[in-house]
């Protein structure tokens, strides 16, 4: 597979996953506020209320025998994560929310199948 082959294969994987986790979150009780939030920093790639929490969710989307899309989330992108979520609220000056960082963990089968989803709550801290 070419470099932008496999470039094209992981966006439409990541894509695919984040569209999961945006379907769970709202059978969960979540509104979804912003997708794919952008700033020089970096990406947000779900912004969602949970009540009256604001939540930053980092989806990560893998296939099945790869390492386990959580353990991808180490303590770099959680950190760049917790300081895209302090941009957000001042951006939109509610520096004053509440506010906490999740990871969604999808897998996905050989065939394209969801294997499993997991949703690890509050553990990306404020920094």
């Amino acid at each position: 597979m070419t470099d932008s082959a496999h470039l094209a294969h992981r966006k439409l994987l990541g894509r695919w996953g984040e569209d999961r986790a945006v379907d769970y979150l709202k059978k969960a009780g979540y509104a979804i506020v912003e997708r794919n939030v952008r700033s020089r920093m970096g990406e947000i790639d779900i912004v969602a209320r949970d009540g009256g929490c604001l939540v930053f969710v980092e989806v990560r989307t893998r296939r099945s025998g790869q390492m386990a899309p959580e353990e991808s989330v180490g303590a770099i992108k959680q950190r760049r994560v917790a300081d895209l979520g302090a941009q957000y609220v001042a951006a939109h000056k509610i520096a004053d929310a509440e506010w906490r960082g999740d990871v969604v963990a999808i897998e996905q089968d050989a065939l394209g199948k969801l294997l499993r989803l997991e949703h690890f709550i509050n553990v990306i801290e404020e920094q």
